[in-house]
């Protein structure tokens, strides 16, 4: 089971626990996120289905940096975390 968190920040704007789910790639545990908390795909994904610019999505500790492939497979005890930045001066 994936074990997939996120950040306060995000969870201000919309309801995303951390939950513990089953899948084997990036685009298999959004999608079981997504279809629980509907809203939570516009702060993450584009409207190309990319993980959007301002998010950083965390695989056992590595930076996801292919933002168009979700097709990115997980470990069955895989953790995943996933922050939006923050900016601002």
């Amino acid at each position: 089971m994936v074990t997939v968190e996120f950040t306060s920040q995000l969870a201000q704007h919309v309801d995303c626990p951390t939950e513990t789910l089953e899948a084997a790639t990036i685009r298999e545990l959004f999608d079981v996120v997504f279809k629980r908390n509907p809203q939570a795909r516009g702060y993450i994904l584009d409207d190309q289905d990319c993980i959007r610019k301002h998010v950083a999505v965390f695989i056992d500790g590595q930076l996801l940096h292919q933002r168009e492939n979700l097709d990115t497979p997980l470990g069955p005890n895989s953790q995943v975390y996933v922050m939006q930045a923050l900016s601002g001066g």
